[in-house]
């Protein structure tokens, strides 16, 4: 069977558990060298352990394939550069970042504290800025030397940020501004072969497990799918790791089970031009119109809810 990723060097950042853990085995399945960075921390991002990194690392080894752990923390710009080099260094290149890590500290907004805020933004925003900081320059120095990169950048997302979900207001703003930083990224570095794309995951995880206690999903049964199993994210990552995916960047995909589609983003709906400076009193009516022809906000699920209208 054919390997898309054949000889292609990759770093999953996060990559100890859940989800990252899943897109290193795939990549590796697929012919990819991996770099395999976890700090081992806990949800709430504290702690760590070498460990999760490791086993990943192992069961890469026990198929035959090509993986080395590391643990530097990714929101630490230093620490992001170390990772790059490692990579390089290791397995003479690199042409994958995906970004993976992420932590969790969920509070409504009345009580969540400026820790709590700030931990999430960390890890989710910076720690995807200080490694494609230090890809893109590495990738920019080779083009300028002359040299061709068929280089991927592979974020991650949220239904969260792009959605929104009630008590995320951390994780939601650092997953929004994800979902930008891929497009605006994708049209900065497209001069230097690199294409940036997002997958917003839909799975089962540490970071979603109380979210679906609370809504009750069921457990497949043994020969069953299981449709929020985190490693049906994988095969995605891995396609658009590869030289295929080279037509496509600056978008974002919504991944849960075998579901995939694109999410669109902001775009301009109704609008009315008076061609004049507004009086504010006269706004109300003209407001009003416009926010009933346009679309209801987007669902957790993604999708619109659309008013059932009768003949």
């Amino acid at each position: 069977m054919m390997q898309i990723c054949e000889g292609r060097v990759a770093i999953v950042t996060g990559a100890g558990r859940g989800i990252g853990r899943g897109h290193a085995i795939e990549l590796a399945r697929q012919g990819a060298r991996v770099v395999v960075n976890d700090l081992g921390a806990e949800v709430d991002g504290e702690g760590s352990s070498s460990g999760p990194a490791h086993e990943v690392v192992e069961e890469i080894k026990s198929f035959g394939g090509e993986a080395i752990a590391n643990g530097e923390d990714i929101s630490d710009y230093d620490g992001a550069g170390r990772l790059i080099n490692a990579a390089v260094e290791t397995f003479g290149g690199l042409d994958v970042l995906v970004n993976n890590a992420g932590i969790l500290r969920d509070r409504m907004i009345v009580n969540m504290s400026i820790e709590e805020w700030d931990a999430v933004i960390k890890v989710h925003l910076r720690g995807t800025f200080c490694p494609t900081r230090w890809a893109a320059a590495y990738w920019r120095d080779r083009s300028k030397a002359g040299e061709v990169n068929d280089a991927r950048i592979i974020n991650t997302s949220s239904s969260s940020g792009i959605y929104g979900n009630m008590g995320q207001t951390n994780y939601g703003a650092a997953k929004a501004g994800i979902a930008s930083f891929t497009v605006i990224c994708a049209k900065e570095l497209g001069r230097y072969g690199v294409t940036v794309n997002a997958v917003a995951p839909g799975a089962r995880t540490r970071m979603t497990e109380n979210l679906q206690r609370a809504r009750a999903v069921a457990s497949p049964g043994p020969d069953e799918f299981d449709a929020r199993s985190p490693d049906n994210v994988a095969p995605v990552v891995a396609w658009l790791a590869s030289v295929e995916s080279a037509g496509v960047t600056g978008r974002v995909f919504n991944v849960a089970g075998g579901r995939i589609s694109v999410a669109e983003g902001w775009h301009a709906g109704p609008v009315v031009d008076k061609g004049s400076r507004w009086d504010p009193a006269e706004l109300g009516p003209v407001i009003e119109d416009l926010v009933a022809k346009a679309p209801p906000n987007a669902e957790m699920n993604g999708l619109i809810p659309w008013p059932e209208t009768t003949d």
